[in-house]
């Protein structure tokens, strides 16, 4: 390396070099999910139009060789001659960062993205795009090869509509995969059509003969959301309650209905960015909702003064809701939109919520009672619960007494470098702890299955042995007292047997950390270890292979070089000695992990509720509806 840092040393990216010298700055990663990112922000853009007021459809095509084709109804970007740059405002919009009609709130009142940087970083990573302009009575186009102007935008026809039309497809030279998934487009498109209202959303996968067509249209918007999310549970009440408003330019929607579940499902959305953190505008509905059910339960008389005041967390069991609200200027914690900060959307939202939900239930007091009811078993669950949740977290779990007795504790105090492995089995569980680097690992064997808490509720979990003793190692408690910050381990690793009871107890283990510990989904805490299938001796030569492709490889290559070999499959990890375990699956350096992320929380949510919950029906139906896609059976 040179010592000679000169002023000529210095790199200037100009343009929208940049975006392609760092794509992951700009649109998160370059594997499939920054793939769709690209579909997303033009989307968006025709998405501010309907906002707007000028958009009333959306049609979005997948042509033959994985080409995004996505057409408005809105205004058409503008095509005059910008007065700064003597050149079109369209080029302007699709080579210049932060260059758009957002900023200013002439134009939008409201917009998801507020950064300009969308549609220009789509060109900068595409091979090419086309754009065509619907507009002041003439068609207009240009063309970009990598974010480059084939030639000025000029005039291709004549119209009397308006309206965008933008064709591009992605660049192989930046992204691991030029394959869209047709599921992802649709469930997000979905998605922006529940929530607004009357909005039109048209998507054709025409890669297929003959072609797939969702025709998206709600016309009543989050009412039509609630049930769809509700449609394999159990409601209590007939009808979602629906609640909505404007009041200083933030409007309002909001919609809720209680079930037979255990648990609390809030759906929050700023400007159709969801808001998986939540933020203010989901306070105000919980403080709103807290008020209300207090209020009209004691002056209806189904609240008793020996009943005390009932807790949110009483209230919010086995609701789901929905939240939405688009406001102008929304005020985002971090650049990841995942939470608002706006103060005054509080009060506005729990004064909307609050006036519009006392009405209701004033004026049906059947179903005022069936949600009293509810949440008072709630409660009683809760007081039930009670003692056995200060049994697990009274005590710190960094006081040695207080760990659990059969946990192998790692002799590093440093969360960043300590890692937990969850192990099925006192067999398992002794190879694992002999094999082992004790400095930064520990063992936790577990016996048997845990309970399904999808099924049982929070009392039921915390009398579980077993849930008892990964929460006290932890150490950072669960539910509305789970703190991450309290972890003591950076990693906490799942190392079950390859088979069926494997799966079984992997699956059981992530609808708990999903229902009580989510945090550590989304901040990657969880991974799953991936043990060898198959042992492969030639002599003192040894082969691990993962999976069937890899084996099929190895023995291949044995059997053209017409040498002997010895095969093992492993049924179980309690088979390997310690040494094999070690340089299998425990050692940093040569271990394969697979990291456990949720990233759509609702998708997440209605899978864990349909496979693990309490209705048959749904879970018969996933199994029917997946059959045809089921290899290597083992049973």
């Amino acid at each position: 390396m040179s010592n000679n840092y000169q002023a000529e040393n210095i790199t200037v990216l100009e343009g929208l070099e940049a975006v392609r010298k760092r794509p992951g700055m700009y649109i998160g990663t370059t594997s499939e999910r920054g793939l769709h990112h690209l579909v997303w922000e033009i989307v968006d853009n025709s998405i501010d139009e309907a906002l707007a007021g000028y958009c009333d459809k959306i049609i979005v095509n997948v042509l033959p060789d994985n080409i995004i084709e996505v057409i408005d109804n809105g205004r058409g970007i503008p095509t005059g001659i910008h007065p700064k740059y003597g050149k079109s405002a369209l080029e302007i919009v699709l080579t210049v960062l932060h260059a758009g009609g957002k900023f200013e709130n002439d134009n939008y009142k409201v917009s998801g993205g507020l950064h300009g940087v969308g549609v220009s970083v789509v060109n900068a990573l595409s091979e090419w795009l086309e754009v065509e302009v619907q507009r002041d009575g003439k068609v207009w186009y240009q063309k970009y090869n990598r974010g480059i102007p084939v030639e000025p935008v000029k005039t291709i026809g004549e119209t009397t509509v308006t309206g965008t039309k933008v064709r591009f497809k992605a660049d192989y030279e930046i992204f691991e995969t030029l394959i869209y998934n047709f599921e992802t487009l649709d469930t997000r498109l979905k998605e922006l059509a529940y929530l607004n209202k009357g909005l039109r959303i048209i998507l054709t996968d025409k890669r297929k003969n003959p072609e797939v067509v969702a025709d998206l249209k709600f016309d009543g918007g989050i009412i039509d959301y609630i049930k769809d999310v509700e449609k394999d549970n159990t409601a209590l009440i007939k009808e979602p309650i629906y609640m909505s408003g404007e009041a200083d330019g933030i409007v309002v929607e909001a919609v809720m209905i209680y079930n037979t579940n255990q648990r609390e499902n809030i759906y929050s959305f700023v400007n159709n960015i969801h808001t998986i953190e939540g933020g203010t505008h989901v306070s105000g509905f919980r403080t709103a909702l807290t008020r209300v059910i207090n209020d009209v339960g004691k002056s209806q008389g189904f609240l008793k003064d020996k009943d005390g005041k009932l807790q949110g967390s009483d209230i919010r069991e086995g609701l789901s809701a929905i939240v939405s609200i688009k406001i102008a200027q929304p005020q985002f914690e971090g650049q990841t939109k995942t939470k608002l900060g706006n103060s005054e959307v509080t009060g506005i939202v729990s004064n909307i919520v609050g006036t519009q939900l006392k009405m209701f239930l004033e004026d049906t007091p059947g179903d005022t009672k069936i949600i009293i009811d509810k949440v008072l078993n709630s409660k009683r669950a809760r007081e039930a619960a009670q003692k056995a949740r200060e049994l697990v977290l009274r005590k710190s779990a960094l006081e040695v007494g207080s760990l659990p007795g059969k946990l192998a504790d790692c002799s590093s105090k440093n969360p960043d470098e300590c890692e937990i492995y969850i192990v099925e089995g006192d067999s398992a569980g002794g190879s694992a702890k002999q094999g082992r680097d004790r400095r930064f690992q520990a063992i936790l064997p577990l016996r048997g299955k845990i309970l399904n808490v999808e099924k049982a509720g929070l009392h039921k979990a915390l009398e579980n042995a077993e849930i008892r003793a990964m929460i006290t190692a932890f150490g950072a408690g669960m539910g509305d007292n789970f703190d991450i910050s309290k972890l003591r381990y950076g990693k906490i690793i799942l190392m079950t047997d390859a088979d069926v009871d494997g799966a079984h107890i992997r699956t059981l283990l992530l609808t708990f950390f999903y229902r009580y510990m989510v945090e550590l989904l989304h901040n990657g805490n969880i991974y799953i270890a991936q043990p060898p299938l198959y042992k492969i001796a030639t002599g003192r030569t040894v082969q691990y292979a993962y999976d069937d492709k890899q084996l099929k490889f190895i023995v291949d290559n044995l059997e053209g070089e017409n040498k002997k070999y010895v095969l093992q499959r492993y049924k179980g990890l309690g088979e390997m000695n310690p040494e094999q375990l070690w340089e299998t699956t425990m050692d940093p350096d040569t271990r394969t992990f697979y990291q456990v992320k949720v990233d759509d929380a609702r998708e997440a949510d209605m899978i864990f509720d349909k496979l693990m919950g309490d209705k048959v029906e749904p879970r018969r139906q996933f199994i029917e509806d997946g059959a045809q896609f089921v290899k290597n059976l083992d049973i």
